[in-house]
């Protein structure tokens, strides 16, 4: 799809651009820059693995310190894995972007994406981002969805308009991310801007409220990257009355719009996996908790088994009952269990169900979009997981990732 065919709102009180540094890639942008407008609000998430990139850690540092007025974001190189020497450059990037724009170094936040391990291109990057500052402009969400693609084969750009006391208000997301996606806390990278006017705590909280049924109900290879980021900001262009309550009808507005656009920037991920050719939802039922649901769903989700099941079409049913099997939990009652392919019930009374055919099963199978649903038969409490089958070229992509 050409950027002209993405469709998007701009959001009033961001600018954006991208840029080829040169970084790892050629002959495409691999930087883009966010700059906001002054009063902007920021929340953000960022992943739990203990080797977090250094621009993980110094955002962090970053947004305790200063109120952000531009986002640094580069492809092709994590920056992950490089110890002091890479907070270092993480530090002499901000640096010397605030050094451009004029504003402090920790009013910038720093996001990588790309190898683990090698040193980032600091002269590279620096001697693109005046070029990058004099191509700011509102429209380029398109041009950077691009840029901070990796083994991404299509950009992934959303955008609503929703009511917000009485006016119209905007919500535009871009997200990356194909491979090494079990997100932990956060996402791959996402950003996400609204014109609304937010105050700190409610859009910390709508973030936080977003994730959980979207970027942090994937997964694709089961692998939790070390720069994981996503990153929510309301620039207040809008005008409307601060939302400064965690109820009311105004968060509630803007928290179904940020839901629905994570919802489906995250669903554009898992359809973008690697190598995947088929989108599959693991539905988890009537389970003692929600975390127990979640525990069988990714389960099955995870199995390398029942994936590589999904790619051939096969309907070896036994790979998803062996994988509820062994999730862990406790006392469960194997008479209870149901187990559907979409409307095909292929498990129940501890086998196959006694209707089920091969043929029912097989049909199924060679959908682009399979629903998987279990039912545990005690409790009442459901969780929900996207992931994607496991395919020849999943295998060939990462083998082939460094070379």
């Amino acid at each position: 799809m050409d950027e002209s065919e993405l469709p998007f709102e701009s959001v009033s009180g961001l600018r954006l651009a991208a840029v080829a540094a040169g970084i790892r890639y050629q002959g495409r942008d691999d930087l883009a820059v966010f700059e906001l407008r002054t009063g902007s609000q920021c929340a953000a998430a960022f992943t739990r693995n203990a080797f977090c990139a250094a621009p993980v850690a110094l955002a962090k540092r970053h947004l305790a310190s200063a109120t952000p007025r531009y986002l640094l974001v580069n492809a092709g190189n994590a920056n992950a894995g490089t110890g002091r020497a890479g907070l270092d450059d993480a530090r002499s990037s901000c640096e010397a972007l605030a050094g451009l724009a004029g504003c402090r170094p920790e009013e910038v936040l720093p996001f990588s994406t790309g190898v683990i391990g090698e040193p980032l291109p600091v002269a590279r990057m620096t001697a693109a981002l005046p070029g990058a500052l004099e191509r700011l402009e509102p429209g380029a969400w398109p041009a950077a969805a691009r840029a901070i693609m990796t083994t991404d084969r299509v950009p992934k750009l959303v955008s609503r308009r929703f009511e917000l006391d009485g006016r119209l208000a905007t919500l535009t997301g871009i997200a990356k991310g194909a491979g090494m996606i079990c997100p932990d806390l956060a996402t791959m990278l996402a950003f996400l801007a609204t014109d609304a006017t937010v105050a700190p705590g409610p859009l910390q909280a709508c973030l936080k409220g977003a994730l959980e049924g979207s970027f942090n109900a994937i997964t694709i290879d089961g692998d939790t990257s070390t720069n994981d980021a996503s990153v929510l900001v309301a620039t207040g262009a809008l005008g409307n009355p601060p939302i400064q309550d965690a109820a009311g009808g105004a968060l509630s507005a803007l928290q179904a719009a940020v839901e629905s656009v994570c919802q489906e920037l995250a669903t554009a991920i898992v359809r973008d996996g690697e190598g995947a050719t088929k989108l599959v939802r693991v539905a988890v039922e009537e389970a003692r908790t929600r975390e127990e649901a979640r525990r069988v769903a990714y389960t099955v989700a995870h199995s390398p088994l029942v994936k590589t099941a999904l790619f051939a079409s096969d309907p070896n049913w036994g790979r998803i009952l062996a994988a509820v099997g062994r999730a862990g939990i406790p006392d469960v009652d194997i008479e209870r269990v149901r187990i559907h392919l979409d409307r095909v019930l292929i498990v129940e009374s501890g086998g196959r169900s006694a209707g089920y055919t091969e043929e029912a099963g097989a049909a199924v199978m060679v959908k682009p979009e399979i629903p998987i649903r279990i039912a545990l038969g005690r409790g009442s409490a459901r969780a929900e997981v996207l992931t994607c089958d496991l395919s020849y070229d999943y295998v060939r992509i990462n083998a082939e990732y460094r070379t």
